[in-house]
Protein backbone atom coordinates (compact mmCIF):
# COMPACT_ATOMS: atom_id res chain seq x y z
CA UNK A 1 0.00 0.00 0.00
CA UNK A 2 2.99 2.45 0.84
CA UNK A 3 4.53 1.12 -2.83
CA UNK A 4 1.56 2.45 -4.65
CA UNK A 5 1.38 5.55 -2.51
CA UNK A 6 4.64 6.96 -2.99
CA UNK A 7 4.19 6.07 -7.20
CA UNK A 8 1.68 8.64 -7.37
CA UNK A 9 3.70 11.12 -5.19
CA UNK A 10 6.47 11.03 -7.76
CA UNK A 11 4.55 11.48 -10.36
CA UNK A 12 3.84 15.17 -11.39
CA UNK A 13 0.29 16.31 -12.37
CA UNK A 14 0.64 17.02 -15.94
CA UNK A 15 -3.35 18.59 -15.81
CA UNK A 16 -1.40 21.21 -13.18
CA UNK A 17 1.89 21.78 -15.18
CA UNK A 18 -0.79 22.29 -18.45
CA UNK A 19 -2.79 24.78 -16.31
CA UNK A 20 0.40 26.48 -14.63
CA UNK A 21 2.05 26.76 -18.38
CA UNK A 22 -0.85 28.32 -20.15
CA UNK A 23 -1.61 30.34 -17.27
CA UNK A 24 2.12 31.61 -17.73
CA UNK A 25 2.11 32.26 -21.11
CA UNK A 26 -1.15 34.43 -20.82
CA UNK A 27 0.11 36.79 -18.25
CA UNK A 28 3.43 37.27 -19.93
CA UNK A 29 2.30 37.70 -23.09
CA UNK A 30 0.15 40.58 -21.15
CA UNK A 31 3.27 41.95 -19.47
CA UNK A 32 5.19 41.96 -23.00
CA UNK A 33 2.02 43.48 -24.92
CA UNK A 34 1.68 45.80 -21.79
CA UNK A 35 4.85 46.38 -20.14
CA UNK A 36 7.41 46.30 -23.01
CA UNK A 37 5.62 49.04 -25.34
CA UNK A 38 8.64 50.97 -25.21
CA UNK A 39 10.50 48.04 -26.36
CA UNK A 40 7.57 47.50 -28.58
CA UNK A 41 8.74 50.94 -30.50
CA UNK A 42 12.07 49.83 -30.50
CA UNK A 43 11.55 46.78 -32.23
CA UNK A 44 9.66 48.17 -34.89
CA UNK A 45 11.94 50.95 -35.82
CA UNK A 46 14.94 48.08 -35.88
CA UNK A 47 12.73 45.70 -38.05
CA UNK A 48 11.60 49.29 -40.27
CA UNK A 49 15.47 49.57 -40.93
CA UNK A 50 16.24 45.70 -41.65
CA UNK A 51 13.11 45.58 -43.75
CA UNK A 52 14.40 48.92 -45.95
CA UNK A 53 17.83 47.19 -46.11
CA UNK A 54 16.63 43.38 -46.91
CA UNK A 55 14.24 44.85 -49.47
CA UNK A 56 16.93 45.40 -51.92
CA UNK A 57 18.15 41.67 -51.76
CA UNK A 58 14.68 40.73 -51.64
CA UNK A 59 12.02 42.88 -52.75
CA UNK A 60 8.97 40.90 -52.60
CA UNK A 61 9.65 39.14 -48.96
CA UNK A 62 11.42 41.35 -46.67
CA UNK A 63 8.91 42.82 -44.37
CA UNK A 64 6.91 39.62 -44.28
CA UNK A 65 10.22 38.02 -43.06
CA UNK A 66 11.11 40.64 -40.76
CA UNK A 67 7.87 40.83 -39.01
CA UNK A 68 6.93 36.96 -39.04
CA UNK A 69 10.77 36.13 -37.46
CA UNK A 70 9.73 38.89 -34.85
CA UNK A 71 7.04 37.75 -33.65
CA UNK A 72 8.36 34.02 -33.92
CA UNK A 73 11.66 35.17 -31.72
CA UNK A 74 8.99 36.84 -28.79
CA UNK A 75 6.40 34.11 -29.36
CA UNK A 76 9.13 31.57 -28.61
CA UNK A 77 10.75 33.99 -25.85
CA UNK A 78 7.28 34.04 -23.80
CA UNK A 79 6.62 29.68 -24.24
CA UNK A 80 10.54 29.22 -23.28
CA UNK A 81 9.87 31.57 -20.25
CA UNK A 82 6.64 30.16 -19.27
CA UNK A 83 7.94 26.30 -19.44
CA UNK A 84 10.77 27.82 -16.84
CA UNK A 85 8.50 28.78 -14.17
CA UNK A 86 6.47 25.82 -14.77
CA UNK A 87 9.46 22.88 -14.78
CA UNK A 88 10.89 25.23 -11.75
CA UNK A 89 7.39 24.15 -9.75
CA UNK A 90 6.19 28.13 -9.21
CA UNK A 91 2.80 28.19 -9.78
CA UNK A 92 0.65 31.68 -10.78
CA UNK A 93 -0.99 31.56 -7.79
CA UNK A 94 1.78 31.90 -5.64
CA UNK A 95 3.38 34.57 -7.11
CA UNK A 96 2.52 37.54 -4.56
CA UNK A 97 2.20 40.18 -7.35
CA UNK A 98 -0.71 37.77 -8.77
CA UNK A 99 -3.19 38.15 -5.96
CA UNK A 100 -6.19 37.73 -8.06
CA UNK A 101 -5.23 34.02 -8.98
CA UNK A 102 -5.68 32.56 -5.71
CA UNK A 103 -8.77 34.63 -4.85
CA UNK A 104 -7.40 36.43 -2.01
CA UNK A 105 -8.59 40.11 -1.47
CA UNK A 106 -6.52 42.93 -0.24
CA UNK A 107 -7.47 43.71 3.48
CA UNK A 108 -5.69 46.54 3.76
CA UNK A 109 -8.31 48.40 0.88
CA UNK A 110 -11.14 49.86 2.71
CA UNK A 111 -13.44 52.87 1.69
CA UNK A 112 -12.45 55.86 3.59
CA UNK A 113 -14.90 58.72 2.87
CA UNK A 114 -14.50 62.63 3.44
CA UNK A 115 -17.51 62.62 5.94
CA UNK A 116 -16.35 59.75 7.78
CA UNK A 117 -13.93 62.00 10.55
CA UNK A 118 -17.72 64.54 11.22
CA UNK A 119 -20.17 61.36 11.17
CA UNK A 120 -18.94 58.23 11.93
CA UNK A 121 -18.88 59.02 15.81
CA UNK A 122 -22.55 60.41 15.51
CA UNK A 123 -25.18 57.22 16.44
Amino acid sequence: MTASQNQTISQPNYGLMLKSFLLWTAILTVCLLIVGFPVGILIVTVGSLLAMVLHEILPGISLVMIVGSFITVQLIGVMIAAAILTLKGTHPSDVSWLPWLSGQSNPQNHSVYAACPLTCEVK
